[in-house]
């Protein structure tokens, strides 16, 4: 039996059922190790009461994934459009609010699928890495997009994949060393332009932007797709006050017999 998050939002007050999609591609079968979440073939179930540490949110700004490829991936940066200023622009021209987490899910499967696509492979200067992880990473991402910050900077929403290295460590019985390789892949838009850019684009579908709580190494601080202008030093307040005892509940999990 799964017992779920300690300190996962109680049923009291308002009841938030599951969360059912059907992506275009089967899960690893690893993410029944955590609690509240099944895989069946393509059907992904979450159940909010066990998946999450903290869901206080239960709507996310999006765009069809469909749209921001045809009408703001091909859009070049100018001398006087900079990049982060088109899809701020983006965002507040074509996004909408949803209360469907299941639709959240499947746009950022899309997007993810085109961030961490194979072709990057040859560039990526990590000969470790391999298509196999970057389907990790996919996975992992999709997920973390049901995590949320606020404009004031408080975490609302936290999920075990908040903690990325811990929870690929879970899922697909990665160590450590390699666990921090595919989070220094997920990084890795941070350090080269072509793919910054790209990253700012494509996370237009998810309402905002990647920020991570990571300084210079990856240390489990994670990250999150944040709106645009939200207040940094109260984000940093928030992860460091549950950071540790979150992530030793997710490392807890190591090894734990699929369901």
């Amino acid at each position: 039996m799964t017992t779920a998050f300690k300190d996962a939002p109680s049923s009291e007050g308002a009841v938030h059922g599951l969360i059912t999609v059907d992506l275009p591609v089967s899960f690893d079968t690893g993410w029944n190790r955590l609690p509240g979440i099944q895989v069946e073939g393509r059907r992904l179930t979450l159940d909010p009461q066990q998946y999450f540490f903290r869901f206080e949110s239960h709507t996310w700004l999006v765009t069809e994934w469909e749209r921001v490829e045809k009408e703001l991936l091909p859009v070049e940066e100018t001398t006087t459009s900079a990049v982060e200023q088109m899809a701020l622009d983006y965002i507040k021209r074509h996004a909408v609010p949803t209360s469907d987490a299941a639709q959240v899910i499947s746009i950022a499967y899309q997007v993810y699928a085109y961030l961490f696509r194979d072709d990057h492979l040859e560039g990526l200067g990590i000969p470790e890495i391999t298509s196999d992880h970057l389907r990790m990473l996919r996975e992992a991402a999709t997920l973390m997009a049901l995590n949320k910050v606020e404009v004031d900077g408080h975490i609302s929403n936290v999920g075990p994949c908040w903690f990325f290295p811990a929870a690929t460590s879970v899922v697909f019985g990665l160590d450590d060393r390699m666990g921090e390789l595919l989070d220094e892949v997920y990084h890795g838009g941070w350090f080269n332009e072509h793919r910054r850019i790209e990253s700012i684009k494509a996370h237009v579908a998810l309402g905002g932007r990647l920020v991570h709580g990571c300084q210079s190494v990856p240390d489990q601080s994670g990250g999150v797709v944040a709106p645009y202008g939200a207040n940094m030093s109260a984000f940093r307040e928030d992860l460091s006050a549950f950071k540790a005892d979150w992530l030793a509940q997710v490392y807890s999990y190591r090894g734990a017999t699929v369901a």
